[in-house]
């Protein structure tokens, strides 16, 4: 099994200032970004450095899940325009996107980086967990929204209809009927 790779290894806020540079600067300069990145590493008093070719290597990396991510996004994007959020639908794709997203991630680490997989994986679970609760909850307002709006529709059909003088058991069927869309 191939060594962790000193990238995955560097101090959060390294790594985190690292991630941003090679955002910043395209993933290009490989060079240029090793040597700050081990000036950073030295001003703070750590003796590890990094490669350009192992920076390299964990750049591409990076510009992939990022490519994956922006991909998920402006699949999200398109299902929202294509077919609105009717039903919770866009939630429902969403999170199917992201339970998706999530597994090709901890397939991908569990052959990489088992250390990682080991660590992230109840977090996973309680993200795909969190989701689903959403979702639920969700589909449960919506499902008293649209309750609560045919029944409202049902009254002003009965006041209208009381109006026009409709008789008492006509108004009594029309309702029914308004509130069976409820169900």
């Amino acid at each position: 099994m191939p060594s962790r790779s000193k990238i995955t290894q560097l101090p959060p806020e390294i790594k985190a200032r690292l991630d941003r540079m090679l955002v910043e600067k395209n993933f290009s300069d490989y060079e240029t970004m090793a040597e700050e990145v081990n000036a950073l590493l030295s001003g703070a008093g750590y003796e590890i450095t990094v490669s350009r070719s192992g920076l390299h290597r964990y750049g591409r990396d990076f510009e992939e899940k990022l490519a994956a991510i922006k991909v998920a996004t402006e699949q999200a994007r398109a299902i929202t325009e294509a077919v609105g959020d009717d039903e919770g639908r866009m939630s429902d794709a969403l999170i199917n996107l992201v339970q998706q997203q999530a597994f090709d991630v901890l397939v991908n680490l569990k052959n990489e980086d088992p250390e990682t997989y080991a660590n992230l994986f109840p977090k996973m679970g309680v993200m795909v967990s969190r989701l689903t609760r959403a979702s639920v909850a969700q589909k449960k307002w919506m499902a008293e929204a649209r309750k609560k709006a045919i029944s409202e529709a049902a009254d002003t059909v009965e006041a209208t209809a009381k109006k026009e003088g409709v008789s008492p058991e006509t108004i009594k069927k029309i309702r029914r009927d308004v509130l069976m869309m409820a169900t």
